[in-house]
């Protein structure tokens, strides 16, 4: 048989029961297009999550208090709330280690935040200039926590737009020169930091910085220790060993003997960005394995209809076979049906998996990030299963004896 006459006969045999064709290839549709949606939505939460970590600064190691924990191992109930790190240590490192291009210390919680009679629960974290430059902070009205208002422990405020707007409502024009109340203390209002996007508890755009000495005497009293240090490093290429110094710098003066016993923990952020891609790409792996059992549903479906097609047809492969066609004419004649099916089913579910992850994405609801990638798996994987599914009808119809085939009735 020549190709032309095997296209011609795959599209008679699938059109002449059009209601069956398309119920069975309803099943790879479905499959592929779920396929699809669930890998966009785990590589979309990938593509958030490290641009939400790299968003929070550039080249940054942190350095929080508390006992040291591994990443993936769950945090420390200590972490973040003991007060093992002081503004000593944050002179030390700042003296004493290499390869530093700003120092970050800082004194954060969540307090309520009042203003012309709205309120709203926020992030408020003492800061120093450096914040910056640490973080990316861009100012886009007013200015920002100077080292004078650090100096003075002046209780001046720069507000993120999100935090600017639950305030003062949608005209953020002239929020500069009001008056916020933070825990019952009044702080004027100096600047407005550029939305950067984000949500959640850490959204940089909901929150609000006042200097690091009015946060130490007003909200904690405690002008010693600090409840976070994060430095931004020269180069991406020296965060490893400028962690390692900081490690080893803070081991010296806390006077750890052994990494068990550490009051402290160092993280670098590629590290945390490491950590999320590993948790995120076996979420993927998890929705696209769940989104697979469709496909193999749909495979059998397949099976099951070339089968019944084989009965149906046993009296035609007998007189096809009778006039000289061969048992491999009839097997890539009933193959080639097979991967049709599951070719187009898989066009098909490929398009309305496109659809669905454009919907999602431009309606808000999630963030989908649809790749080549995914789409060439969904077509490979179509072919595969018209394959591996329409094999055995395939053998089954080439292997019909002609003469038993011609007498079935």
């Amino acid at each position: 048989m020549t190709t032309k006459d095997i296209i011609h006969e795959t599209f008679s045999a699938l059109t002449a029961n059009k209601v069956r064709t398309s119920l069975t290839m309803l099943g790879i549709v479905i499959g592929i297009s779920s396929v699809i949606i669930m890998v966009s939505i785990g590589q979309g939460a990938q593509s958030s999550i490290q641009s939400s970590i790299q968003s929070i600064g550039s080249n940054l190691i942190m350095v929080s208090p508390g006992s040291s924990r591994n990443i993936g191992y769950g945090a420390s109930s200590a972490r973040g709330s003991a007060k093992t790190l002081t503004m000593e240590d944050v002179k030390a490192i700042s003296s004493q280690i290499q390869n530093i291009s700003a120092i970050s210390p800082e004194v954060s919680g969540r307090y309520q935040i009042t203003a012309k009679g709205t309120n709203s629960n926020t992030s408020v974290t003492g800061v120093q200039p450096d914040y910056t430059t640490v973080h990316n902070i861009t100012v886009d009205d007013g200015l920002f926590i100077s080292s004078q208002n650090v100096d003075n422990r002046s209780k001046v405020a720069v507000i993120g737009p999100t935090t600017a707007t639950d305030l003062f409502g949608a005209d953020i024009s002239s929020v500069v020169g009001q008056s916020i109340r933070i825990n019952g203390m009044e702080f004027k209002v100096i600047g407005v930091t550029k939305s950067k996007g984000g949500s959640g508890m850490g959204n940089q755009d909901d929150a609000v910085y006042i200097p690091l000495s009015a946060a130490q005497l007003f909200l904690i009293g405690d002008s010693t220790y600090v409840t976070a240090l994060n430095i931004s490093a020269t180069d991406s290429t020296v965060m490893t060993q400028v962690q390692k110094d900081i490690t080893a710098l803070l081991t010296e003066r806390h006077h750890i003997k052994d990494s068990a016993s550490a009051d402290f923990n160092v993280m670098n952020q590629a590290d945390i960005v490491s950590a999320a891609s590993s948790v995120t790409s076996t979420f993927t792996l998890l929705l696209a394995a769940v989104a697979g059992i469709s496909l193999v549903v749909g495979g059998i479906g397949i099976m099951n209809m070339m089968l019944t097609t084989v009965t149906e047809r046993t009296r035609e492969i007998g007189l096809r076979k009778a006039i000289g066609a061969k048992a491999r004419d009839i097997n890539v004649q009933f193959l080639t049906e097979a991967v049709a099916l599951t070719v187009i089913g898989g066009a098909i579910g490929v398009f309305l998996g496109w659809l669905a992850c454009y919907l999602v994405t431009y309606f808000g609801i999630l963030e989908t990030s649809l790749s080549l990638y995914s789409i060439a798996l969904a077509f490979g994987v179509s072919a595969i299963i018209g394959i591996v599914f329409g094999y055995y009808p395939a053998r089954r119809a080439s292997g019909l004896n002609p003469i038993e085939a011609l007498r079935y009735e």
